[in-house]
């Protein structure tokens, strides 16, 4: 559906839709911490005031009751009004608030939907929320004609505080529920004159005064009733984690997926002599990482001795809240489809260039030839420079530094031995390369790389992206090689090992390479179907990072678990892969599950590049890349699994790939390569 921009200027925002707008924090794309129970309570105070503004209930400081059980039209106030409407017994508001807390994320989920489908919110990818553009900050601020979607509610708020305006119900009501929330001191700059003239406006409205009230109290009460409910975190036994399957397969999703079966969805382990490992698992558990996890979780903890490593602080992978949104927007060209689209000549020449050296006949170790396939483009697309040279040493030093400082499956020397401090040396030489060449003359007329906005982030902030972080970010840049390189190696054993779907994308790549090699707009949903479906179908059966490692920050509860502060979660957003009530027949490789009606990955069960803010920023760069190389692959070479009996197994730590016994040989060149 689409919504026009005077549909935005006449359509009267309900108070959920106002309460959210007024709690959006642009620093950060989301909410102005507002722990989850008080929002949760104030969001459900917005609803039910919007029904008595509508006339469908009343309520006072004693009891609520319905007037009207028609519908509104708008399925964030509806689902409420039908349960009032259910229950026989009159309740008082805070009875309500209490009850229907739990369900107000669901209100904000739907009510941050129709805002962007109004255009006043712009959707980013990670769960981030801005003001959109072609409604733009000023503009909605400055307000408009009386009961428009652009007269926003921040400014009618500072004109009943700041100017002594005397608000109208609605605005009141809004006041009231911000200051439940204690938000303003974030919004406002307040001295005593205006705390005392927002207590005042607070006392105006007696819908407003009653719902606040309620809010007040349950928000009070949130600690206590969250204890009394949770639940223990069962464990699972040792029997039944050595014994499984999967452990000796290296399938950590499928392994996840067994023992939350068994044990719900959040479980935990007690390795010997170690801190318990508690797990999240399940699209439910999933849908509330995605969703909720910012304002409980976060990732600085686990991942700031490995940072160390390199001399850096404060990386994208390890920030969170305003300076990880900053960040994130700020690289998100870098990492886009639009980028890669824009230079699919050079791929196409550093793939082909690299193919030409395979020999009919030969095998090769799947890992060295799809990692150094990959690492031959992404060097020059993201850093200007040819690295395969010192990529081996680039790699074998960050896996080790993983495995120590994240994983912590080894002791700590095991990062500085000779060997170690050898290969440590290759990041050095890669950021001298890196800085040799970006210099603005050799820049000139060269489209823009990731290297380019990184070093035009620290000369323009040197604090938000100091010196220090250069090495890790440009060295990053090509350890996406690893992650990419594997999940091809994953994709290259599924299309070898099933004949019939490597037929069906040899047909779409035979014709689109036919002619010359396919721009941006050839490889759309229509001409590369199969090969899409087919990606998509390995990255849910070969997720190359199966999960994710959080801390608790602010205690909370997951399905009626309560998760404590300073707890290390094991978010296993993958497990859900291989769970039969979200993938039926999960062993099975199906790509016909992402057609309608079945649609199988439009459920928070499909994450295969994580949740929430971490949400993997490439995704759509690396679909590109995977398929442009799958297509290339499949046009000019038949290959086959080697040896012809391999059985596949994974090699889980720290990313899953297969392991080492798999090759593949190249059995006949269909077309010859010119670069």
């Amino acid at each position: 559906m689409t919504t026009s921009a005077t549909d935005v200027t006449t359509h009267r925002l309900s108070l959920p839709e106002e309460l959210v707008l007024t709690l959006l924090n642009e620093e950060n794309g989301y909410f102005h911490q507002v722990p989850g129970w008080d929002l949760n309570c104030a969001v459900i105070g917005a609803v039910l005031a919007e029904l008595s503004l509508l006339s469908r209930i009343d309520t006072d400081m004693a009891s609520l009751f319905l007037l009207d059980q028609t519908a509104t039209g708008n399925p964030a106030l509806d689902n409420t009004l039908e349960e009032i409407a259910g229950e026989p017994t009159r309740r008082n508001a805070q009875y309500w608030i209490e009850r229907l807390a739990p369900q107000a994320e669901n209100v904000i989920d739907l009510t941050l939907d129709r805002l962007v489908e109004l255009r006043i919110l712009e959707y980013h990818d990670g769960e981030f929320w801005t003001l959109a553009r072609n409604t733009g900050s000023s503009e909605l601020f400055a307000g408009a004609s009386e009961g428009s979607g652009l007269q926003f509610v921040k400014t009618r708020i500072s004109n009943a505080i700041f100017n002594n305006e005397i608000p109208d119900p609605r605005d009141s009501i809004i006041i009231c529920l911000v200051n439940a929330c204690d938000v303003f001191r974030f919004m406002f700059q307040l001295d005593d004159e205006a705390e005392e003239r927002i207590a005042f406006l607070c006392n105006l409205d007696l819908i407003g005064r009653s719902i606040a009230a309620a809010v007040s109290q349950n928000i009070a009460g949130a600690l206590f009733r969250r204890s009394a409910l949770a639940k223990r975190i069962p464990t699972v036994s040792l029997g039944k984690l050595i014994f499984n399957p999967h452990v000796r397969d290296g399938n950590v999703p499928a392994l996840l997926a067994d023992l939350a079966k068994e044990y719900g969805p959040v479980f935990q382990i007690r390795p010997p002599l170690s801190k318990p490992m508690i797990f999240l698992a399940g699209p439910d558990a999933n849908q509330w990482v995605h969703r909720r996890g910012r304002m409980y979780l976060r990732a600085k903890d686990y991942f700031s001795d490995f940072e160390k490593v390199y001399g850096a602080s404060g990386v994208l992978p390890s920030l969170d809240g305003a300076d990880h949104f900053r960040l994130r927007k700020s690289l998100s060209a870098a990492y886009s489809r639009g980028r890669l689209a824009g230079q699919l000549d050079q791929l196409y020449f550093q793939a082909k260039r690299y193919m030409s050296e395979w020999e009919v006949g030969d095998a090769y170790s799947a890992k060295h030839l799809c990692r150094r396939m990959i690492n031959s483009q992404i060097s020059p697309l993201f850093v200007s420079v040819e690295s395969q040279d010192i990529f081996d040493d680039l790699t074998t030093y960050k896996e080790r530094a993983l495995v120590t400082h994240v994983i912590k499956a080894l002791p700590k020397f095991m990062l500085k031995t000779p060997g170690m401090r050898r290969r440590a040396k290759a990041v050095e030489v890669l950021l001298d390369r890196v800085q040799g060449v970006h210099t603005p003359a050799q820049r000139a007329d060269s489209p823009r790389n990731l290297a380019d906005d990184i070093l035009s982030l620290h000369a323009s902030d040197p604090q938000f992206v100091p010196e220090s972080n250069l090495r890790f970010a440009l060295a990053a840049a090509l350890i996406a090689s690893v992650y990419l390189g594997d999940a091809f190696s994953f994709t290259l054993y599924a299309m070898a090992s099933q004949p019939e779907i490597y037929e069906r994308i040899q047909s779409e790549a035979d014709a689109l390479f036919t002619n010359g090699d396919p721009d941006g707009q050839d490889l759309n949903p229509s001409t590369i179907d199969v090969t899409h479906r087919f990606l998509m179908e390995c990255l849910r059966m070969y997720p190359i990072v199966p999960l994710s490692i959080r801390n608790v920050m602010n205690s909370c509860v997951v399905e009626d678990f309560e998760l404590p502060v300073g707890s290390r979660l094991y978010i296993a957003q993958t497990a859900s892969h291989y769970m039969e009530d979200v993938f039926p027949e999960p062993t099975k490789f199906d790509i016909d599950r992402y057609l309608p009606p079945r649609n199988e990955h439009l459920h928070p069960g499909y994450a295969p590049y994580g949740l929430g803010t971490h949400t993997c920023l490439g995704s759509r760069w690396m679909e590109l890349q995977l398929a442009v190389n799958v297509l290339m692959v499949a046009h000019y070479f038949n290959i086959k699994v080697s040896p012809d009996d391999y059985k596949l197994k994974y090699s889980p730590i720290p990313s899953m790939k297969p392991n080492k016994k798999l090759k593949f040989l190249i059995a006949e060149k269909r077309h010859e390569l010119s670069y």
